[in-house]
């Protein structure tokens, strides 16, 4: 195996170049190759791959690059462990840079000019391009330096060498070249005059000395050397010597190299002291002094104007995004100012993308070019790129000569901004990390637009270049599965329907993913859909599925470049978010969940919401991606102390378990209270309960997991009230059946549990499951000797009888919780017993009995304010009324019950009174006012889910309104 650094980062296997991996990778293999054969310290490879720049996880992370090299090189690879760091196990000499050192060695020390010239041939020859790559750190820095100075050398030994056996011929081209690279070099320039001189091109050589010493007196404010000025008067005076083949110029001879020092530059001719005019010689007939003579300086400008088409190739393939590009259209065509785009959003969701895509849509729009960098912001392997260096990209393109770029940032921007002044020019500045790296950028001319992609809120563009800023969300699943179906080709996509709406689901609209995803389809032809599906269906792999095997295709990598921006704390929060569960959180909650004040809690979700971590999607309320919050997971479970994602779901699951009993209570305050002092309460407690209800579910299912028992049972019954009123059946079942084991040691609580799970099977029609559950209650209250709770079990009783169809039953169980409820204390229980068995009266049509006790009812709830069980109560007299032949007082009863239902946000029973009050109106001839509350009560109906009380409302239309 052979390994290369002269031009790039190579390991070659035979005769075929492996693929070593992005730029940090190849930096781990290069920092072992310069020191082949000897154990590098693990610290000093991260210093040496890193340096200043080195991310929170260094360790880790060169730890992956190691395992990923090892896979590459083979079993038998020369990359070792030893006890304190790595090493390359292989000889010196299988590494180009250490070969070619070791050859011009051997050439210098060689025993004729013939051997010497073919050892420096050789190791000249191994070199392809610019020492160690792209690598950019201070030590691959001062590594190529070195090895530029070598090679430098060698090449100039090299033509001392070719000159003494006369090959000035073939050496004249490389030496023009050379010159051309080193304009103040006074060794390539004595080389190339010798050789024109000893090519019959004396005026040629004569000249090359009169460029170099114009060049020396406009740079460096010096003179040519006294070597050089000894061959320029050799050369003028024909001096017979320098045409002997087998000597090179002995006036031009350094220590051991033949090299000129520093300090030879710039050191006059002691002759020509005070003058000024540089070599005498240069002043006689025909060769006039050039500064005397007002001869020309160098060029000012560089060069020619040229028309840079830096933009990178459109994407392949891209669907959507119609708002966002109308958008960027309209900023484009104002026209008052330079148009200023800033195009935000998470890692992978396909920012580059809609930027080349619109650059290439438009590119009629910039006649004079287009010019592009990639910042690296946030690239996965790779340092920012610093404006400076961005800026002299852009000016070279832009036809300005090297020499003519200013060294310091602010001269290179002015001088960039008075290049494109007046042009119509686009500038794309892709993964911008701050506004600071962007603004030395922006051209500043009202003819030019310039888009800015970035995983950060670039506020300070905004402020001062107006920006528009453009956050890009994830796609809909529609274009999800569009942009998959382009990826893989619409017969594959049709095959497995399925499995490619799964894909499309798991991906979550982050084109990346689903690119990465797609890319596996392809590379793997022999995999399904499905087996992919199946793969991305486990959470705790997902990003394991969602990584093609390089870092631009590996999801985590992506996600990774943002993790390691963050600083410390802000990383601890960002990962304490992702071990949250539930689609969202409010201040409060996270406050909780982070261990912070509501203060700084804010700043630090205000913060992540920047860096397009986190997403306001309402006011107060925060969401992450969903891979996103995969991810964070990893990176708390990672980076945090053992148990500390667990802790702060214990802190969180405590907070909604208060907030949740509260609400309750301001929904319906006749409850019995399960603890005695719940959190703070809620203004809005039914807006609350829907903001936080996936949250609330989230987190029962979470406390279940962690073994946080009481959490666990209080938030299904804290819960019930609301997700009655909500008709949120499956998920009250849910909840209910999650809490039965975790109240095992709280026979209290055991019987609470099983009779609100009873009652919440009876509108599911599962009339065995609730007098199964209800049984069990009622022993369970039995045991504790806890009369409310068999009262309250009877009622729920009466009220499973009464769907299975046996009021009469039904009316027994009621009377036993009304009989209950005379020994106990408590007005509000006491009017709901009264309104039930008045209802099951009217029930089994004792309608007289029945309005008495439903009369007694409503007394007490107006005179304490009970608006649930009044609603019920009117509900109840409204229906004695109707059967009782009075029309116009049902409709008064029904009508309040109504108000009272809207009121209180109960929309399940709301859907049962507007069924009622059609059929009212019926009575009272007025078909229109029918068919509306039919219809209200329909649109209820069918969004609960309730396809039995829909049917029947349907079956009303059908007969036209005719009074039953």
């Amino acid at each position: 195996m052979k390994f290369r650094l002269l031009g790039g980062v190579e390991a070659i296997d035979g005769v075929a170049p492996l693929d070593v991996g992005p730029a940090r990778q190849r930096g781990v293999l290069a920092a072992l190759m310069v020191d082949a054969g000897r154990v590098v310290p693990t610290e000093d490879l991260v210093e040496r791959v890193w340096g200043a720049a080195r991310p929170r996880r260094a360790r880790p992370t060169l730890y992956s690059y190691l395992s990923r090299l090892r896979g590459v090189l083979g079993a038998g690879a020369a990359l070792r462990r030893r006890a304190g760091g790595y090493l390359l196990a292989a000889e010196p000499e299988a590494v180009d840079l250490h070969r070619f050192r070791l050859l011009c060695a051997r050439a210098r020390t060689a025993p004729g000019d013939e051997a010497a010239a073919g050892l420096f041939g050789e190791a000249l020859e191994l070199w392809r391009g610019t020492a160690f790559g792209d690598l950019d750190t201070p030590y691959f820095n001062l590594q190529r330096e070195a090895a530029d100075r070598d090679r430098h050398a060698a090449a100039l030994d090299h033509g001392d060498v070719l000159l003494r056996l006369g090959r000035h011929g073939a050496l004249l081209g490389e030496l023009f070249a050379r010159a051309e690279a080193h304009p103040l070099d006074e060794r390539v320039t004595g080389q190339l005059m010798l050789a024109l001189y000893r090519g019959g091109r004396s005026a040629d050589a004569l000249a090359r000395y009169r460029l170099t010493w114009e060049r020396l007196r406009e740079d460096v404010g010096g003179e040519p050397g006294a070597p050089l000025r000894r061959l320029h008067r050799r050369i003028l005076a024909g001096d017979p010597t320098l045409a002997d083949i087998g000597t090179g110029d002995p006036t031009l001879a350094g220590a051991g190299t033949g090299g000129l020092t520093p300090a030879d530059i710039g050191t006059g001719d002691p002759t020509l002291a005070g003058a000024g005019t540089g070599d005498p010689a240069l002043a006689g007939p025909g060769h006039p002094d050039p500064v005397a003579a007002g001869g020309p300086g160098p060029a000012a400008g560089g060069g020619p104007w040229q028309v840079p088409r830096q933009l990178p190739a459109p994407p392949a393939v891209f669907v959507g995004r119609q708002r966002e590009l109308a958008e960027v259209d309209r900023v484009a065509a104002a026209g008052a100012a330079m148009a200023v785009v800033t195009i935000g959003g998470t890692g992978g969701i396909g920012k580059t993308t809609l930027a080349l895509h619109w650059a290439h849509r438009d590119i009629a729009r910039f006649p004079d070019g287009q010019l592009y960098v990639d910042l690296r912001g946030f690239d996965p392997a790779d340092d920012p790129v610093p404006a400076s260096v961005a800026l002299r990209g852009f000016l070279e393109a832009l036809g300005v000569a090297p020499s003519e770029i200013p060294a310091d940032l602010a001269g290179r921007s002015a001088l960039y901004r008075s290049v494109v002044a007046g042009r119509r020019m686009l500038v794309l500045l892709d993964n911008a990390r701050t506004s600071a790296q962007v603004e030395p950028l922006l051209p500043g001319s009202p003819a030019c637009t310039v888009l800015v992609t970035g995983r950060r809120q670039l506020a300070g563009l905004v402020t001062s270049a107006g920006a528009r800023p453009l956050t890009l969300e994830a796609l809909p699943s529609a274009e999800g599965r569009e942009l998959l179906v382009h990826h893989l080709g619409t017969s594959r996509a049709a095959q497995e329907p399925e499995a490619a709406a799964a894909l499309v689901a798991h991906c979550a609209g982050l084109p990346l993913a689903t690119s990465i995803i797609a890319a596996r389809a392809r590379i793997q032809s022999g995999l399904t859909l499905a087996a992919l599906a199946e793969e991305l269906d486990d959470r705790s792999a997902r990003l394991d599925a969602l990584d093609a095997g390089d870092l631009n295709a590996d999801l985590r990598a992506v996600f990774a470049a943002s993790y390691r921006a963050l600083e410390p704390p802000l990383a601890a929060a960002f990962g304490l978010l992702g071990a949250a569960p539930g689609p969202d959180i409010g201040l409060g909650a996270a406050a909780e969940l982070i261990g912070q004040p509501a203060g700084r809690t804010r700043a630090a979700l205000r913060r992540l919401t920047a860096a397009y971590l986190l997403q306001e999607h309402t006011p107060g309320r925060f969401h992450m991606h969903d891979l996103v919050h995969l991810y964070a997971a990893e990176c708390c479970a990672a980076d945090q102390p053992d148990g500390t994602a667990r802790l702060a779901r214990a802190r969180l699951a405590t907070h909604y378990t208060d907030d949740a009993i509260a609400a309750d209570r301001v929904l319906a305050p006749q409850r019995t209270p399960i603890v005695a002092s719940p959190g703070a309460p809620v203004k809005d407690a039914m807006a609350w309960f829907a903001a936080e209800h996936d949250c609330l579910l989230a987190i029962q299912r979470a406390a279940a997991e962690d073994g946080l028992h009481a959490e666990v049972w209080r938030l299904a019954w804290a819960l019930d009230t609301y997700q009655w009123r909500r008709a949120l059946l499956a998920e009250r079942v849910a909840m209910l059946e999650t809490a039965l084991p975790a109240t095992g040691a709280h026979p209290g609580a055991a019987a609470l549990n099983h009779r609100l799970l009873g009652r919440a099977y009876v509108p599911l029609g599962r009339h065995d499951r609730a007098l199964h559950h209800l049984h069990l209650a009622v022993a369970g209250y039995e045991t504790a000797a806890d009369p409310d709770g068999q009262a309250q079990t009877q009622l729920n009783l009466a009220l499973a009888w009464e769907h299975a169809g046996d009021d009469r039953q039904a009316l027994t169980h009621a009377e036993a919780n009304l009989r209950i409820r005379a020994t106990l204390a408590g007005p509000a229980r006491e009017a709901e017993a009264l309104n039930a068995v008045g209802w099951y009266h009217a029930r089994v049509g004792q309608h007289e009995d029945a309005d008495g006790y439903c009369r007694r009812a409503l007394a007490i709830c107006r005179a304490h304010g009970f608006l649930e069980t009044e609603a019920y109560t009117r509900d109840s007299l409204g229906y004695i009324a109707r059967h009782r032949g009075r029309p116009a007082e049902a409709l008064r009863h029904y009508g309040g019950a109504l108000e009272l239902r809207r009121m209180l946000g109960d929309t399940y029973e709301e859907g049962d009174t507007l069924t009622h009050l059609g059929e009212v109106y019926v009575a009272l001839g007025r078909p229109k006012d029918a068919a509306t509350a039919w219809l209200a009560a329909l649109a209820l109906f069918e969004s609960q889910g309730r396809t039995r009380e829909a049917a029947a409302v349907r079956r009303r239309q059908a007969e036209g309104g005719t009074p039953r």
